[in-house]
């Protein structure tokens, strides 16, 4: 009887010991998958997006799909300078009256990416040059028509109203407080997009989807225009608090832009696939990044000169200085088509292209470049010159003739895909094609990476 009850208390005493334990265990099993989840997701976002030019299964030639973009990208070009006016405007205004702030709008490229719970998958224009992330909400007061349905926020469990005194809502150029945080952005063109600011879970990635819960993002019952019709929304990649980038706080993000004529697609990369091992045939080009106190959210390079045929032009070194009023600069854009040039710069490089290649001038503008040649109906090839352009720490960027002139045998044109603006200059997506275009936002630093796009 005795050694029972000393067995019996033996038992007592390690069930108790386990119970103690437990305390200290069970806390750890306990924690919700969606918890882990969220962590696992917070610490490592690196993912890969794949990107379709919104011209994409269009039966276009090559010039045809130029033609095509640089329509898109004056209007996006008057925009960008638009927004650069207001701000000099407003920074030496005293006047109390309020007008909605302009944004570029518009874009060149297409990500897929889902939202809510459960995922909803639609496309996005990928946009370096803004920062809010948006997309068509029900109820739709006024909605344009977009190829997947509209998301309803009312069939998400993971949507959530952010309130006025929030930081997003805080960080928007103009906002209302009445059901939540409401936002109103304007396009320059008619386009905007009108609604209230919240949080979801998004999903990102092709192969391996990443879910990232609490981005915050506008759910627009109201948006007027055309200027989105590619897709159902827009993702901003600025600089600002709103973008996706700043909210991934991820130091790293690329893109790598494939021939325009080509029908392989693009790639967006993010945090640690960013500076993804590739097979580079040139050497890496690496600048700073500059800022402008007044548009906080463009990526602006430091371009100190261009060279044509070899030789660097007589431009005027403050010609693409950025001024202390904001105006002036170049900014690299992945929305706008082609290179424009302040205009005095670009008349030096239009007057030396014309000097070094020995064919008769198009005089017709009938192609809608600055700059055209005709081509003899028998040739198979064109010497071109070298074009470089000479950005700040010696960094010197030598362009392929395909990243800057375009042929057209049918047409019998050859033509200089540049042109000219006046006051920002805009280094565009044509001149970036077939470069891994790094943006390290920790060094502050922007890298090209002469890379095979379609092999990624």
């Amino acid at each position: 009887m005795g050694r029972t009850s000393a067995h019996l208390l033996s038992v007592l005493s390690i069930l108790s010991l386990l119970a103690l334990l437990s305390l200290f265990v069970l806390p750890v099993y306990s924690t919700s998958r969606q918890t882990l989840h969220h962590q696992t997701t917070a610490k490592k976002t690196g993912f890969r997006v794949t990107l379709h030019h919104v011209d994409h299964g269009m039966n276009l030639t090559k010039l045809e799909r130029l033609q095509r973009g640089i329509k898109r990208g004056k209007h996006r070009v008057q925009r960008l300078n638009a927004m650069v006016l207001a701000a000099k405007s407003d920074s030496s205004s005293s006047s109390s009256v309020f007008e909605s702030p302009v944004r570029a709008g518009n874009g060149e490229f297409l990500m897929q990416l889902s939202i809510g719970t459960p995922p909803n998958a639609f496309s996005a224009i990928m946009d370096t040059g803004s920062d809010l992330i948006w997309t068509q909400c029900l109820p739709c007061e006024t909605c344009f028509d977009q190829p997947t349905p509209i998301f309803d926020p009312r069939n998400s469990s993971s949507f959530s109203k952010l309130s006025c005194s929030s930081q997003l809502c805080e960080a928007l150029p103009q906002s209302t407080c009445s059901d939540g945080c409401e936002y109103f952005y304007g396009y320059g063109d008619y386009s905007s997009t009108q609604g209230v600011l919240a949080t979801e879970t998004f999903a990102f990635g092709d192969d391996v989807k990443v879910l990232v819960n609490g981005i915050g993002f506008g759910c627009g019952g109201d948006n007027e225009g055309d200027g989105f019709s590619q897709g159902a929304g827009l993702v901003g990649l600025g600089r600002g608090p709103l973008s996706l980038v700043s909210q991934l706080k991820e130091p790293k993000f690329s893109y790598c832009l494939t021939s325009m004529d080509d029908t392989k697609t693009s790639s967006l990369l993010m945090g640690s696939l960013a500076s993804v091992n590739t097979t580079s045939f040139g050497a890496k080009v690496t600048t700073p990044l500059m800022k402008n106190p007044s548009q906080p959210s463009f990526y602006y390079l430091s371009l100190e000169g261009i060279s044509v045929g070899g030789s660097l032009l007589s431009i005027e070194k403050d010609t693409f200085a950025l001024q202390k009023d904001g105006s002036g600069g170049l900014i690299i854009d992945s929305g706008t088509t082609i290179t424009y040039l302040e205009k005095k710069a670009f008349d030096i490089v239009k007057e030396e292209f014309t000097s070094q290649i020995n064919l008769p001038v198009d005089k017709t503008g009938s192609q809608g470049l600055d700059l055209c040649f005709n081509l003899p109906k028998d040739s198979t090839s064109v010497e071109v010159p070298k074009l470089s352009f000479h950005f700040k720490n010696d960094a010197v960027l030598e362009l392929p003739p395909e990243n800057y002139i375009l042929s057209d045998s049918t047409l019998g044109v050859l033509c200089l895909a540049l042109g000219s603006s006046s006051g920002m200059s805009i280094f565009g997506n044509i001149q970036q094609q077939n470069l891994l275009v790094v943006h390290d936002l920790s060094k502050e630093t922007l890298s090209f990476v002469p890379t095979q796009c379609d092999q990624l």
